[in-house]
């Protein structure tokens, strides 16, 4: 089979075996996939990764001991947990000591003709859910976890900062559940994405608004995004953090203090509600999609997405 290979900053597309199906786990056929900034930090050295690439998948169930998943589209959950951890008996699999997670560490990716995936971590596709947009489950379900672990009241003001892939989706998920959301980005020509759902938007040609929210989002993707949220957050606010980014990124602690601002790590997070918001159109990710490749092209592909103003790139099987 065709599987993409990352290693030192280099993408190629090799001939690799097709992955053999262990019990409880499904063979997957990919049907489409999408390039995410991971993906990108994954390239620069993040991780020191080496291998197969790729958690943003909708494929079919080729083979599996799940009767009802065989045949189906499916998306699937990233994370592939021991099941037997203090954490995973608390259901905080995403947090298992022994986790494995798709296309990141030590579990090859979705970028390759065929991948396997525990039954356990799949969830069927709607029928009247198109692929090119349920690919887009894994970052919904990202941008959805905002609301897991922080609860706002409904009308709330809520900063995010970064108009990239995630930024738009976290933008869109929170005004989809009430909130009043204000977006600060540079790009006009994304922005306006997520003003159609919603969102008032600021292009950025000057300084940030300084402890000017209870809530920020950090979507920015840089290292300077964080400091720049501390900025806006309010004293005893309470700063969402989702920019995964490759190496240490600087903070001034001092304002954190003094301020008493909450930081939240914020990661994966439920693919049900995603799913949902996807299919209800409540969430828009047509205008999204800034290209499409064939699997073949992989490397092409991954210098689309690293051009500036590009957000998700798509890759396809034959």
């Amino acid at each position: 089979m065709l599987a993409v290979h990352l290693e030192n900053g280099r993408v190629e597309v090799r001939d690799s075996p097709t992955p053999s199906r262990p019990e409880r786990f499904s063979l997957i056929r990919l049907l489409c996939g999408g390039i995410c900034n991971t993906d990108l930090e994954l390239q620069r050295g993040y991780y020191g990764f080496r291998g197969i690439p790729g958690h943003e998948f909708v494929g079919e169930v080729v083979e599996s001991d799940t009767a009802a998943l065989t045949g189906r589209r499916v998306v699937g959950e990233i994370n592939l947990a021991c099941g037997g951890c203090e954490y995973c008996a608390r259901g905080l699999g995403r947090h298992c000591s022994s986790r494995t997670v798709l296309g990141i560490v030590q579990h090859p990716g979705a970028f390759a003709e065929y991948l396997t995936l525990p039954d356990a971590n799949l969830r069927a596709v709607p029928d009247d859910l198109p692929t090119e947009r349920a690919v887009f489950t894994e970052p919904v379900a990202a941008a959805c976890e905002i609301l897991e672990q922080v609860r706002i009241p409904v009308g709330e003001p809520v900063a995010v900062l970064g108009d990239g892939k995630l930024g738009l989706l976290i933008a869109q998920v929170l005004a989809a559940n009430g909130l009043r959301v204000s977006q600060f980005g540079r790009h006009l020509s994304k922005l306006r994405i997520a003003e159609q759902a919603g969102v008032q938007t600021e292009v950025l040609r000057g300084a940030l608004p300084v402890r000017a929210f209870e809530y920020v989002v950090d979507a920015t993707g840089s290292a300077a995004g964080l400091q720049q949220a501390v900025a806006m957050t309010k004293p005893r606010g309470t700063l969402i953090a989702k920019s995964t980014v490759y190496g240490a990124v600087p903070v001034d602690m001092a304002a954190i203090i003094v301020n008493e601002i909450t930081i939240v790590g914020s990661r994966c997070g439920l693919f049900e509600p995603a799913i949902e918001l996807l299919t209800s159109g409540r969430v828009r990710v047509d205008e999204m999609i800034s290209d499409h490749f064939e699997l073949a092209d992989a490397a092409g592909a991954f210098d689309r997405a690293a051009q500036n103003g590009v957000l998700k790139v798509l890759l396809r099987a034959a």
